[in-house]
């Protein structure tokens, strides 16, 4: 049997096998993991996140038979991050994308896509649905375009001005506001936020860790290695590039009118916690039980609510998370 020896530390990281490269696309570098041979799996990440979330993901598909690609998003990690939020439009990401997948051959992919990831996942399934075999999407349903108010204003209108989406909108405020603290504080609150939606910003102590003693403690399903890595990719980007996907979304608005009424014609998982603040957020349960997101996806094929789980169940709950969309992809 052959013996360990200790200057060569067994390899027990997170990292283990997950391959990393840049890929030129649609005029950016972008910074893709990937582990894994087989029908390929695109895994798409959200705020304020990394390819780093689904590291469970990829080395359970990896295992399973699949390609696993999990890109840093423009503007994230390793990625290339333009400094204007007009660089930030759902034509610049899809664009991405297809240009990522093209690299690799241009088969059509399974999708995973969570939070902002599930956004953009749900605009590369509207303008290029060849691209896709089926989407399993977390956390963010299908959004119709409403055609005569824009998001923001919208936004505004129902949950306040302190709504987070409306607190990013000025370029720098929340830039100061998360220098305000460490970088790993504000990423755990943020992570481990289970307070019901909709998710507010006051512009006093808006993360709430003013009052709080000492560092807030981690869940079992974080480690400090975890946040490590996320904490030194965002200390070296800064967090302008993440917020700018916010800052287009009137763009978004705009350059989309073509497609007010658009279905999204794709086989459809839905995957969400019970907890997370935007199934709690008012109006999102009663779309999505109600008939109007079946009406605007119509090969939805299931909805599945994960009892006691916040917004980050790829993190919080690895295993059934990853055999609920494994059950689902399987398929097709």
């Amino acid at each position: 049997m052959p013996t360990h020896s200790p200057s060569q530390p067994l390899l027990t990281s997170s990292m283990e096998g997950i391959e990393h490269r840049t890929v030129r696309v649609n005029g950016i570098n972008m910074h893709v993991a990937e582990k894994g041979e087989g029908p390929t799996i695109l895994f798409l990440h959200g705020f304020p996140e990394l390819w780093y979330t689904w590291r469970h993901q990829i080395h359970a598909f990896a295992s399973l038979g699949y390609h696993c690609v999990a890109p840093d998003l423009r503007g994230y990690g390793d990625t290339e991050a333009p400094l204007f939020a007009s660089s930030y439009t759902c034509f610049h990401v899809v664009g991405d994308l297809v240009a990522l997948i093209d690299s690799m051959g241009g088969d059509a992919v399974y999708l995973v896509a969570h939070d902002w990831g599930a956004m953009i996942g749900w605009y590369l399934c509207m303008f290029r649905p060849e691209k896709v075999k089926a989407y399993a999407c977390i956390s963010v349903p299908y959004r119709p375009r409403h055609p005569k108010m824009k998001p923001i204003e919208t936004m505004k209108t129902f949950f306040g001005e302190d709504y987070y989406m409306c607190r990013f909108q000025e370029v720098g405020v929340m830039e100061d506001e998360i220098k305000g603290h460490e970088t790993a504080e504000v990423l755990k609150k943020i992570l481990m936020d289970k307070t019901p939606g909709p998710p507010c910003l006051p512009k006093t102590d808006p993360f709430g860790l003013r009052a709080l003693d000492g560092p807030l403690p981690l869940p079992s399903w974080l480690s400090e290695d975890d946040i490590k890595y996320n904490v030194d990719k965002f200390d070296q980007t800064g967090f302008t590039g993440a917020l700018n996907y916010y800052r287009a979304l009137d763009l978004n608005w705009e350059l989309t009118a073509a497609w007010t009424g658009a279905q999204v014609n794709l086989p459809v998982i839905y995957v969400v916690g019970d907890e997370d603040m935007v199934y709690t957020t008012p109006g999102l349960k009663e779309y999505v039980h109600g008939g109007g997101f079946k009406k605007d996806v119509p090969l939805l094929q299931d909805i599945v609510v994960m009892e006691g789980v916040g917004h980050f169940l790829n993190q919080e709950k690895p295993q059934e998370s990853t055999a609920i969309i494994h059950d689902f992809i399987k398929k097709f």
